[in-house]
């Protein structure tokens, strides 16, 4: 299900539950630019992603863990941010609270 709507004079088309696995829950936004964000939550886990294209991981509440491949655990909170470079992997682990993000493709 695809919802549009404007958002101070910006079409922004969401695609809900674009991706749900009983520990992350993200919903895309593609804006009419083209410009495509998720806005999510990753709940207590240790979770494997695989990227495409570059990304930018904003922290908006909680904190999570995160290892690049071959490198070594780095630790983000709300208001910090880090990039993760195309076609690469990371782990990411969060424990106590869920983590909320939002992720900027590109």
């Amino acid at each position: 299900m695809n919802i549009t709507e404007k958002i101070d004079n910006i079409t922004v088309t969401t695609k809900a539950n674009v991706y749900f696995d009983g520990k992350c829950v993200s919903h895309g936004i593609q804006f009419a630019d083209g410009t495509k964000k998720s806005v999510g939550v990753i709940l207590p886990a240790t979770l494997t992603f695989n990227t495409g294209a570059p990304e930018i991981m904003e922290g908006v509440a909680g904190s999570c863990r995160v290892r690049l491949k071959g490198e070594d655990w780095k630790t983000y909170g709300a208001g910090q941010s880090f990039n993760v470079p195309g076609n690469s992997s990371f782990d990411i682990e969060v424990a106590g609270e869920p983590y909320h993000y939002i992720c900027h493709f590109g």
